[in-house]
């Protein structure tokens, strides 16, 4: 998800059209326009701009029937 906002250890993120709030305690480091991957509300790790786009690819690649 990107970093949209951040107010404090809490950051809006969004992929498509989903927004969430996070917890971006584990990661002091991370910006306005990140990427990371967030698991049960925290963010538990940042990708590279590269890896994200992988990532999503792969989400969103329509499964075999």
């Amino acid at each position: 998800m990107k970093i949209r906002r951040i107010q404090g250890d809490f950051a809006e993120v969004q992929v498509g059209r989903l927004r969430r709030q996070i917890n971006i305690q584990m990661l002091p480091k991370a910006r306005i326009g990140d990427y990371v991957i967030v698991h049960a509300g925290f963010a538990i790790q940042k990708l590279d701009p590269e890896g994200a786009r992988e990532t999503l690819k792969l989400i969103h690649a329509p499964r075999p029937s």
